[in-house]
């Protein structure tokens, strides 16, 4: 029997990227994206869902470098839905994209530009002589 577990979103980061390790020291960043719904409320209000998204490795950390809180990406994986008991002992269960694909469509948090060595010596541009340098006029 077939199965298929694909989602694809696009939304806005709602906070921060949150990078952490594993005790292996896997890289596993999480952050939730607001997505808005196609229809408006009675009001005219647009509502929006808040999903959770969960993302390994090196896209982890590249994540967790270029993304800050509004920014917009287009996420592409698969929904798992996990139980698990927190501190109080209380059982949980959380559902959450465990996402293979963040796309960059808006980035926001700002990183330095590379400086760029200036070029020793002259342009070409600047070996061009001017008319007045070459004894012709200006005036036509």
């Amino acid at each position: 029997m077939a199965s298929l577990n694909r989602v694809i979103l696009i939304g806005n980061l709602t906070r921060d990227p949150e990078l952490r390790y594993t005790p292996d020291g896997t890289p596993v960043a999480s952050f939730t994206i607001a997505v808005n719904r196609a229809f408006t409320t009675r009001q005219g209000e647009r509502e929006a869902d808040f999903i959770p998204i969960v993302v390994w490795r090196k896209r982890a950390e590249t994540c967790s470098e270029y993304l800050a809180k509004g920014s917009q990406v287009a996420v592409e994986g698969r929904l798992q839905i996990r139980n698990y008991e927190d501190k109080d002992g209380v059982k949980r269960r959380v559902a959450e994209v465990v996402a293979w694909s963040v796309q960059f469509l808006q980035r926001l948090k700002k990183q330095p530009l590379p400086e760029i060595p200036e070029e020793k010596g002259e342009n070409q541009i600047d070996k061009i002589p001017l008319p007045e340098e070459k004894g012709e006029s200006l005036e036509t």
